[in-house]
Order: structure tokens, then C-alpha cells, then sequence
């Protein structure tokens, strides 16, 4: 199997390896970088539990092999609170109980994150919409749109 080595950015931070080529970025991310909120949940691209964003646009990681992000700006979950305060979109899935076992929350709050990065005044459909692409078997997504909507709001209110 070949080798190649890659370089990235990772939540703000220059990063390389060298990677096989079938090595997913998922894996390069959790195992090698150590950024265990990259969850592995369906490894096929369906359930979203691995969403990344990549140079600002939310891709499943575990289908995309590490020698793609060659060059790429990544952002994973740890980014969102690199200290002890938590992003206004974290507080919101908290406040809404937006969260429950967790396991798809790391995926969902970047696509959300893109969601409100794209249109800061969605509206709940639009938001119900576009979190469809990540499955949450707890909470009904109810909360969660109702936390996307929440934080949108706080964070147009941080702007001005």
C-alpha cells in the first residue's frame, strides 16, 4: 500500500502525517491527531457522526481518505470552546436539551454551524432541512432546531 504525506490545518493548527492511501480523514483525525470527536458511527457516509468541516463545507470524514484533505483548512468539534466557555451553539443544544446520549452531537453542531455560517436568519424548516443529513435516534430533532434557531439568534446579536 502506498504512503503519502499530508499536510492540514486542524482547528486552527498546522498539522502532518503520512498516511496510507485508503486511510480514511476520519481515522487520521481520531487516531493520529487524537481528536476523539470525530465519532465513528455507520463507517458508509449515512448517519453524519463523523461531519467535519472542510475549508468551511461539512463532509463525512469517515468516506473521505485523508490524502483528499491535503492542503485543507479542517475544523472538528474541538474547536468550538478551545477554553472553558462553550460556543453559543454548544450552549444552545445544553439550554434545549439538544444533546442527549451525545453521540451524534459533535456532527451535528458543525453542519448547524454551517447552516447559520451560510444563512444567519434560516428559518426552522430551513434548519429542520439541513440537519436531516445527520440521524440523532434521541431526540426527535425538535430540540435541536430549536437550539440551531436559538443560537443563530445569539450569534446575530454578537455581531452587532
Amino acid at each position: 500500500m502506498s504512503s503519502h504525506e499530508i499536510s492540514v490545518t486542524v482547528n486552527g493548527a498546522a498539522a502532518s502525517g503520512t498516511v496510507e492511501s485508503r486511510r480514511s480523514l476520519a481515522d487520521f483525525l481520531r487516531r493520529e491527531l487524537g481528536l476523539v470527536g470525530v465519532h465513528f458511527g455507520c463507517e458508509q457516509g449515512a448517519c453524519g457522526a463523523c461531519t467535519v468541516l472542510l475549508d468551511g463545507a461539512s463532509v463525512r470524514s469517515c468516506i473521505m481518505f485523508a490524502v483528499q484533505a491535503d492542503g485543507a483548512d479542517i475544523q472538528t468539534v474541538e474547536s468550538l470552546a478551545p477554553g472553558a466557555e462553550m460556543h453559543p451553539l454548544q450552549e444552545a443544544f445544553r439550554r434545549h436539551q439538544g444533546l442527549q446520549c451525545g453521540f451524534c452531537t459533535p456532527g451535528m453542531l458543525l453542519r448547524s454551524l454551517e447552516l447559520i455560517s451560510d444563512n444567519p436568519n434560516l428559518t426552522a424548516e430551513e434548519a429542520r432541512e439541513g440537519i436531516s443529513s445527520n440521524m440523532c435516534r434521541c431526540t426527535g430533532y425538535q430540540y435541536i432546531v430549536d437550539a440551531v434557531l436559538d443560537a443563530a439568534a445569539e450569534m446575530r446579536a454578537e455581531e452587532d
